[in-house]
C-alpha cells in the first residue's frame, strides 16, 4: 500500500521570498512524499531574485511565482494537508477556510527582503533564512507523518516552528 502524497502550503504576506524558498526546498527534498505550494495574502507579484537564485542553485526546476492564497481556497485547488505560515504578519491574518481543514503551524523566519545594505549583506540574509527553513524542512521530513494523528502532527509541526530560532 502506497502512502499518500501530502500537500503543504507555505504562506507569507508578500509570497516573494520565504514562502517561495520553502516551497522549492520541500519540492526538491520531499519529492514523492510531499508537494509544496506557496502563496501570500498580499502577494508582491514577483519572486525576489535572490530567493529564486537559491532555489535554482538547490536544484528546483519548477515555476516560481508570487500568487494570492485565494488560489488554494477554490474547489479546483488541491486539498492541503498542512498549512505553514513563515512570516509573523501572515500568522496574524485571518486565513481563508481551507478545503479539507489542514493542520496548521507557524514557522516564523526573518524577512530577508527587508534587509538593506550591499549585495553581500542581502545575500547573507537570504542564506540565513534558507538555512533556517532547511533545518525545519529536514525536521518535517523526519516526522512519521503517516503514523501521527492530527493533534500529534499539529504539535510536532508547531514544535518545529520553535526550533532553530536561536541559531
Amino acid at each position: 500500500m502506497s502512502t499518500p502524497i501530502r500537500h503543504v502550503l507555505f504562506l507569507c504576506t508578500g509570497n516573494s521570498a520565504r514562502s517561495v524558498m520553502a516551497e522549492a526546498m520541500l519540492n526538491v527534498l520531499g519529492a514523492g512524499r510531499f508537494v509544496a505550494h506557496s502563496a501570500g495574502s498580499h502577494p508582491s507579484g514577483r519572486v525576489q531574485p535572490m530567493a529564486e537564485a537559491l532555489a535554482r542553485e538547490f536544484g528546483y526546476e519548477g515555476e516560481l511565482r508570487s500568487k494570492r492564497w485565494d488560489e488554494f481556497g477554490t474547489p479546483e485547488a488541491p486539498a492541503m494537508d498542512i498549512v505553514i505560515t513563515v512570516c509573523d504578519n501572515a500568522a496574524g491574518e485571518v486565513c481563508p477556510i481551507w478545503p479539507g481543514h489542514p493542520v496548521s503551524a507557524h514557522w516564523g523566519v526573518p524577512d530577508p527582503a527587508a534587509v538593506e545594505g550591499d549585495e553581500e549583506t542581502r545575500r547573507r540574509a537570504y542564506v540565513q533564512a534558507w538555512m533556517l527553513l532547511r533545518r525545519r524542512v529536514d525536521l518535517l521530513l523526519a516526522l512519521p507523518v503517516d503514523k501521527l494523528d492530527r493533534l500529534a502532527l499539529q504539535g510536532a509541526l508547531r514544535d518545529i516552528g520553535r526550533s532553530g530560532d536561536d541559531a
